[in-house]
């Protein structure tokens, strides 16, 4: 009788152990890996020990391995759809680029056009670098949708964290940690599933980091040109953090500058890399010239000198009614409001901001990985996982200046929390107890504890919407695949798909709109697009652009009513 009590429902407090869907499951998928480490692990780890020492084999199972996860939940979670206006700045570039051209011409009419992150004078430009709307660009152009050049960057990452860690460390635990990457940054992982970026300065990162030990044993140039190269990319995608990229390559090499053999043994790769920087430079003074007009102006300036401070970082006295905010958002809303009010910095709400900060740390660590961290650092013995710390500290201070905070702004040293990690685990694993190796079960253990939920939330995932998996994703954290995708926004866009011929769609906002709620993004050719949004400037304003457009369907969408109202468009009298 108890056991199918037990059994005769999964949810919470509906059974004598009160396990809900999520107990179960996670209790059985923990069961059967327990399982089969026990049975498989001595058949298994020959093999994958000799497979870890084929670095290319490795490298294309790893770049694989997250194109397939994700490929595989498409049936539930189809491609993603952008919703925030830094996914959108992101696709102007890239739409952009595939129009051969670094910037587009003003429209005559761009005062119906304004939005977030967008100049509109003297071109009408995304305000962003080039890089990752050009791995954007890229996968739109040969796969006919820009989510490809997403995926195409998180398989390069996954499959270059490994490469990188083989410099660090024996071929075994680097691959554990090209695995880790895929669980932490993978087909679960929000820069997956958006195009704010992170995969791109993430992959550079693990080119400059696993190129700078191999420049230190062998100097070759191919070497050289890898760090360059990573440089490069980062430098054209995250501009500001590149500083601190060169000042830890700078650190890296610290103890070995008096060693004059050394520094003319190092020079040949360096110049490599110097030359390839360089052309990333060359880029990114031409895309200021064609945006700004001026070699030295970048975007970004030019949009903080014509708007203030970034639209995106300025806060109305109460943009959200406060019960609408869960606890963690209201507490993130306060700490907004003390970093973005305009005051002084201080050196104490500059520390204040910096311990805010740590929380968000969790994104680079999974839970069951901060056991180790003390591991790890009562370890360091060397110089270069002394700078390994040194590195992470100049990024997480440079980005404190800053007063917003996004995963992305220190994506390049995503490889060396990964790197932390995995050191921290192989000293784990060499521990001894009166000479027994304990050590090696508690490492398996941890692994097993960051493996186990991985597979529990994909496979919940995986098998949506079943009433098990609905009843489970409630308590998910951290991952950001699309169940909760911008449904709003989707439901918009299917009906404007059904609509025939080409549209104008004015958007008309409420008293109460979320400011930062913004639904007017176009496409870099607007006058050739199916869609145009235009803002909604009251009637006679309208009544310009209607007769601009006189072969446009015209309609008006209010999305700040629940569900969002399209209609077609009903000009309001004109005051006399």
């Amino acid at each position: 009788m108890f056991l199918f009590d037990l059994l005769r429902s999964l949810l919470p407090l509906h059974n004598p152990l009160g396990f809900g869907a999520s107990d179960f499951i996670e209790l059985i998928i923990a069961a059967m890996l327990a399982v089969a480490a026990v049975i498989w692990r001595p058949l298994i780890q020959p093999y994958a020990i000799r497979l870890a020492e084929k670095t290319g084999w490795c490298m294309l199972l790893l770049a694989a391995l997250p194109v397939a996860l994700r490929l595989a939940l498409l049936p539930h979670h189809p491609v993603p759809t952008p919703d925030v206006y830094d996914e959108f700045g992101h696709l102007l570039v890239a739409d952009t680029l595939r129009h051969l051209r670094l910037a587009n011409p003003p429209h005559p009419f761009h005062q119906f056009f304004e939005t977030f992150f967008v100049l509109q004078e003297p071109t009408y430009s995304s305000i962003y670098p080039v890089g990752q709307g050009l791995i954007l660009a890229l996968g739109w152009t040969l796969v006919g949708h820009p989510w490809a050049g997403v995926v195409v960057s998180i398989a390069a990452f996954c499959s270059l964290s490994y490469w990188m860690l083989r410099a660090w460390t024996t071929p075994s635990w680097a691959l554990f940690g090209g695995l880790l990457t895929i669980i932490e940054f993978g087909p679960l992982n929000q820069w997956m599933n958006t195009y704010w970026g992170g995969a791109v300065p993430a992959a550079a990162g693990c080119l400059v980091f696993g190129a700078l030990p191999r420049i230190r044993q062998h100097a070759r140039l191919r070497d050289g040109a890898w760090l360059g190269l990573g440089v490069a990319l980062h430098l054209l995608t995250r501009q500001y953090e590149s500083v601190f990229l060169v000042l830890s390559i700078i650190a890296f090499f610290l103890p070995d500058w008096r060693k004059l053999g050394f520094l003319l043994r190092l020079a040949r790769p360096m110049a490599v890399a110097l030359t390839v920087v360089i052309l990333a430079a060359a880029i990114t003074l031409l895309q200021n010239k064609r945006v700004t007009g001026s070699w030295t102006m970048l975007p970004e300036m030019l949009s903080q000198y014509q708007y203030g401070v970034p639209a995106a970082l300025t806060f109305q006295p109460d943009p959200v009614p406060h019960h609408e905010l869960t606890p963690q958002q209201a507490l993130d809303y306060k700490m907004q409001i003390s970093f973005r009010g305009g005051h002084k910095e201080t050196l104490g709400s500059f520390l204040l901001r910096l311990e805010y900060r740590v929380r968000y740390y969790r994104f680079y660590f999974l839970a069951p990985l901060y056991l180790v961290l003390p591991i790890f650092l009562a370890g360091i013995r060397e110089y270069r996982f002394v700078w390994v710390l040194l590195t992470l500290l100049i990024f997480a201070l440079g980005v404190n200046f800053f007063p917003a905070f996004q995963f992305h702004y220190i994506a390049a040293v995503s490889c060396l929390f990964v790197l932390v990690s995995v050191a921290g685990l192989e000293r784990l694993s060499r521990f001894t107890v009166r000479g027994s190796p304990a050590g090696q079960p508690a490492a398996a253990l941890v692994i097993f504890l960051c493996v186990a939920p991985f597979l529990y939330w994909y496979t919940l995932h995986l098998f949506e919407p079943h009433d098990l998996s609905i009843a489970a994703l409630q308590y998910e954290t951290w991952n950001a695949i699309n169940h909760a995708n911008p449904e709003r926004r989707i439901a918009v866009n299917n009906q404007l798909a059904q609509l025939p011929g080409k549209l104008l769609v004015f958007v008309r906002y409420w008293p109460q709109h979320i400011f930062q709620q913004e639904w007017v993004f176009n496409a870099a050719d607007i006058d050739g697009s199916r869609i145009v949004w235009a803002r909604d400037l009251g009637a006679a304003e309208d009544e310009v652009l209607r007769r601009y457009f006189p072969d446009r369907t015209v309609w008006l969408l209010e999305p700040d009513a629940r569900p969002p109202k399209l209609s077609p468009y009903q000009p309001e009298p004109i005051a006399q």
